[in-house]
């Protein structure tokens, strides 16, 4: 409505997808220059997506989910208070995750879904046998206790409660890490340290000016890609996930969605909340919506219908249908 008033709009966004409905033209940047013009009425988003990365975007492979029978993490009738005004209040939520697989959280955002991973992870406590981590009530414990029994987090709020915006890449490393042999007799091994955040930042593909570099130098996609590579060389038996490819461009995107396959494929137990239903359709093997504080049943990904889940996350209709 703004273009058909006459307003010119600069449009800036890694959502191929939004580019080719609302777009006249697309300048595609890669590393600071200027690499190709395109009509992206008349390019897909592939070919959109190769002009951004130089290169065909690399493939995400799910091989067969090997679940293991017994919950590696499980929610039983877990409910709370909102803390304040805005937040929402979680109703007699049940919830299971096996190591082996991904289960995915689809919903549209502030129904819940902050509220659910601080419940899980440690941020807020309550019934201790309203989460159970293999079996043990841990629902009491605190971040750093349920974080000591194999429990890794990458939380949606990058700066504050993923990284300390002014500490380097080394020490934001050890915060999670540092029971992987980076403490001995009360001293920091620093040397050891520097050298697991240069391989998170090598393996991950992230651009900054070295381990030594403060957080908040990093553009937001390329912290995001530290917060996901740091949690997951820790090789956790369970690894919560909140909106992993947030602001990460789409080759980054495919990197990370693979190491978190590849995580489970491992053995761990993944949860992840997403608000692309593409992305949880294309990494998850059963998928759950939050609606108001609630939490369906989760169900295969395979043959699950977009819209309907979609109608789900409005609150309209069954939470799942098979595709015809």
């Amino acid at each position: 409505m703004l273009a058909a008033a006459g307003c010119s709009i600069l449009y800036v966004t890694h959502k191929l997808d939004e580019v080719r409905e609302l777009c006249d033209s697309a300048t595609i940047l890669r590393q600071g220059r200027v690499v190709a013009l395109a009509d992206p009425k008349q390019v897909d988003s592939a070919g959109l997506a190769r002009l951004m990365v130089g290169a065909a975007l690399p493939a995400v492979r799910r091989t067969g989910c090997s679940r293991e029978p017994i919950a590696r993490l499980r929610a039983v009738a877990l409910s709370t208070r909102p803390p304040d005004a805005f937040a929402t209040a979680l109703r007699d939520i049940s919830l299971e995750v096996c190591g082996g697989e991904i289960v995915g959280i689809a919903g549209v955002s502030g129904n819940g879904q902050s509220e659910l991973a601080s419940a899980l992870s440690g941020e807020t406590t309550g019934r201790a046998d309203a989460v159970l981590f293999d079996g043990e009530p841990v629902g009491h414990l605190t971040v750093a206790a349920r974080r000591a029994r194999g429990l890794a987090c990458v939380p949606e709020e990058r700066l504050g409660r993923g990284a300390v915006a002014r500490m380097p890449l080394t020490d934001n490393t050890l915060l999670t890490a540092h029971a992987m042999g980076l403490i001995r007799g009360g001293l920091i091994r620093r040397a050891r340290v520097g050298a697991l955040a240069r391989s998170i930042i090598e393996r991950f593909g992230i651009k900054c000016a070295g381990s030594s570099a403060p957080a908040q130098s990093l553009s937001g996609g390329n912290l995001q890609k530290f917060i996901v590579g740091r949690e997951v060389s820790l090789s956790p038996r369970v690894l919560i996930a909140s909106q992993p490819t947030w602001g990460v461009d789409v080759a980054a995107a495919a990197y990370l969605r693979q190491s978190l396959i590849d995580l489970s494929r491992s053995g761990a137990a993944l949860l992840v909340f997403s608000e692309e239903l593409d992305e949880l359709l294309e990494i998850c093997d059963r998928i759950a919506v939050i609606h108001q504080g609630r939490l369906s049943a989760a169900k295969p990904c395979t043959g699950a219908h977009l819209e309907h889940i979609g109608l789900a996350m409005a609150g309209i209709g069954p939470a799942f249908q098979s595709a015809a």
